[in-house]
C-alpha cells in the first residue's frame, strides 16, 4: 500500500495509507472475530495487483512476470481471496483496456493469468483434480452458502446473525466513507481521474456482489460460490476505502475523524453485538486435550471422502481392529501422517478396519504385495483384506499423477523464468 500511494502522494501520506490499510475495520474483524490469518495475508497482494495494473496501463513494460507471481501467491495463500483477486483483475483489465483502446494490457493480464496458474500448479492441479474425491459440495451447505451471507440477511442461527450484523455495518461504514471522500475531494475532477473512476466501478461491483440482487452472478460465474461469504469482497473494498481517504481527505483532522469512526464501530460491535471470541477456556482445553490424547478434532465436511460420515465414528477407536468375526493379534509398529505399519496374526481370512479414511492416494501392501482396499459403509474407514496367518501390512500415502504433474509444471515454469532473467542480464 505504501508503494502504491507513493506513486501519487508524498511519503507521509503513503505511511498513513499503509497504516490505515493494515488496521482498517475489516482487517480488525478478520483478526479478532474470524482469526482468518491466511485471508489477512492475502490482503497484502491486493495493492500489488493494482500497482502492477496501473503501471501496465501507463505503458510500463515487464509487468507480466511480477503480476503472474502475485496471482500465483494468491492461490498459495488463500483460495477464496484468489478468486476475488482474479475477478478483480478481469474487471480492472477490461476497464483500462477499454479506456486506453488497447489490447496490450489485456494480453498482459492473460499471460500473467497463465503464468500464475503454472507457478502454482503444484497446488492448483491437485486442488482441482482431487475435488472429485471429497464432498466438496458441503463447502456451500446451509450457513456457508452465499444466500445465507449477504449483508443484513437473517438466518435461524443467532450467532451467525450477530456476526452478519457486525460485518454489514462495517461494509456500510466503508461505503459511506468512500462516497463522502469521492464527493468532498472531487476525485472525478482531479488528475488521474480515470484511475479514480476505475476504483469507483470496482467499488460498485464489490457492493452489488454483497447484496441478494447479485445471487444470479454467484450461481453463474465459475467458482464464485466457493467464496461462500459475499462480505469477503470487503477485502477489495478496504483498499478503495484506504486510497480514497488518503487521496481525497488531505487534512489530518478529517483523517482522524474517519479513523475514530472506524475504531468506534468496531468497539461498539464488540460491546453490544458479539464478543470477538465465543469459545471458552474449557473449549480450548478440550481441543488441546484431544490433540494430546490422539482423539483429534472434527474436520470440515467438505474434505471428507465421498460416502464418509465422521460424526458416527468412535473417537476412541483403535488404530487397527478386525472388521469381522475372526480373531487376531495386532501389533502396531509405526503410525504417522504418511506411513503406517503393523502386523496381524489372523485366525481366519477377514478384513481389518483402520482409523483412517480411504482417500485414493493411500496404497496398502500386505506381505509386500499391493492389495485393493474398500471403505466401510457409513463411516468411510479403510478396510484391508488379510489372509489367515501372519500378515505384515504397510499403508503409504503416495504421490498421485496430479501432484507429480503439477509439481513438474511449477518447476519447469520457475526454471524458465530464471533462465530468461539470467539471459536478459547477460544480454544487458
Amino acid at each position: 500500500m505504501f508503494l502504491l500511494v507513493r506513486l501519487w502522494l508524498g511519503e507521509s501520506d503513503a505511511i498513513f495509507a499503509a497504516t490505515l490499510y493494515a488496521v482498517n475495520p475489516y482487517h480488525l474483524v478478520i483478526v479478532y472475530w474470524r482469526s482468518a490469518f491466511a485471508e489477512l495475508l492475502a490482503s497484502s497482494l491486493v495493492p500489488l495487483l493494482v500497482l502492477l495494473l496501473w503501471k501496465s496501463a501507463e505503458g510500463e513494460r515487464r509487468t507480466t512476470v511480477p503480476l503472474g507471481m502475485v496471482l500465483a501467491a494468491a492461490w498459495l495463500i488463500n483460495a477464496p481471496a484468489a478468486v476475488m483477486i482474479h475477478y478483480s483483475l478481469a474487471l480492472l483489465i477490461l476497464w483500462f483496456a477499454g479506456k486506453k483502446k488497447s489490447l496490450k494490457i489485456a494480453w498482459t493480464g492473460v499471460f500473467a493469468l497463465v503464468l500464475g496458474a503454472c507457478l502454482a500448479a503444484f497446488y492448483l492441479l491437485p486442488a482441482v483434480h482431487e475435488q472429485r474425491w471429497v464432498e466438496i459440495a458441503n463447502a456451500v451447505s446451509a450457513g456457508s452458502r452465499p444466500v445465507d451471507n449477504f449483508l443484513f440477511v437473517h438466518t435461524t442461527d443467532p450467532d451467525h446473525n450477530a456476526f452478519n450484523r457486525i460485518v454489514s455495518w462495517i461494509a456500510v461504514l466503508e461505503v459511506v466513507v468512500i462516497l463522502f471522500a469521492a464527493i468532498l475531494g472531487k476525485l472525478w475532477r482531479q488528475e488521474r481521474r480515470e484511475l479514480w473512476k476505475a476504483f469507483s466501478v470496482w467499488a460498485l461491483a464489490c457492493c452489488v456482489l454483497m447484496f441478494p440482487v447479485s445471487l444470479f452472478a454467484w450461481n453463474l460465474l465459475p467458482k464464485l460460490q466457493f467464496m461462500q461469504f459475499p462480505w469477503r469482497w470487503l477485502l477489495c473494498l478496504s483498499l478503495i476505502f484506504t486510497v480514497f481517504v488518503t487521496v481525497a481527505l488531505r487534512s489530518w483532522w478529517q483523517r482522524s475523524v474517519i479513523c475514530a469512526a472506524s475504531i468506534l464501530i468496531v468497539v461498539l460491535s464488540w460491546r453490544y453485538i458479539q464478543a470477538p471470541w465465543w469459545d471458552t477456556a474449557a473449549d480450548l482445553r478440550e481441543m488441546q486435550d484431544n490433540v494430546i490424547t490422539g482423539a483429534g478434532y472434527e474436520g470440515t465436511d467438505e474434505y471428507t471422502p465421498l460416502g464418509a460420515e465422521p460424526s458416527v465414528i468412535d473417537k476412541n477407536a483403535r488404530k487397527v481392529t478386525v472388521a469381522g468375526p475372526a480373531h487376531a493379534a495386532i501389533d502396531v509398529l509405526h503410525w504417522d501422517a504418511e506411513w503406517k505399519s503393523f502386523s496381524v496374526q489372523m485366525s481366519a481370512a477377514d478384513q481389518v478396519a483402520l482409523r483412517l479414511f480411504r482417500y485414493p492416494a493411500w496404497r496398502a501392501f500386505v506381505n509386500g504385495r499391493e492389495v485393493e482396499t474398500t471403505a466401510r459403509d457409513g463411516t468411510g474407514q479403510m478396510l484391508v483384506p488379510l489372509s489367515a496367518g501372519l500378515n505384515h501390512v504397510e499403508i503409504r500415502f503416495v504421490r498421485t499423477w496430479d501432484r507429480a504433474a503439477g509439481g513438474w509444471i511449477s518447476i519447469l515454469t520457475a526454471a524458465g523464468l530464471i533462465s530468461c532473467a539470467m539471459w536478459r542480464r547477460r544480454a544487458g
